[in-house]
């Protein structure tokens, strides 16, 4: 998924200069895991990767991209988005994770693609 992340970000103006997986933040009381982080100088798009998508995984991303500026101080001069990566997800939830203001990233085949709208602008964070 990788280097697939890299030319669908790019595709939409979104350089990557670096690459983060499975990445773990915890402070007092609090935890969180992010499947794949992206980053340039001025963006952080924290990426969940499931293989069968449904609402409950995107309400839970939601909740996650809640606590990334407290949780991970370093990225809150960033500008940050949510993606969900799915092998197999309905139009009803890629709609919904759409309309929450996230990117979807789906399998077409044997490449990966945004589902998104090329004028899609994702929800900042």
């Amino acid at each position: 998924m990788r280097p697939s992340t890299v030319r669908l970000f790019s595709q939409r103006g979104i350089e990557v200069h670096e690459i983060y997986q499975n990445v773990t933040a915890k402070r007092n009381d609090e935890e969180l895991e992010i499947d794949l982080l992206v980053v340039n100088n001025q963006d952080a798009v924290i990426i969940e990767c499931k293989s069968n998508l449904s609402f409950d995984d995107v309400n839970e991303h939601l909740n996650r991209l809640e606590k990334i500026k407290r949780l991970m101080p370093a990225y809150s001069g960033k500008r940050i988005s949510g993606a969900v990566a799915r092998m197999v997800i309905s139009e009803n939830v890629a709609t919904y994770a759409i309309c929450k203001g996230l990117y979807v990233i789906g399998q077409n085949d044997d490449h990966l693609e945004l589902c998104n709208e090329a004028e899609f602008v994702a929800k900042v964070w």
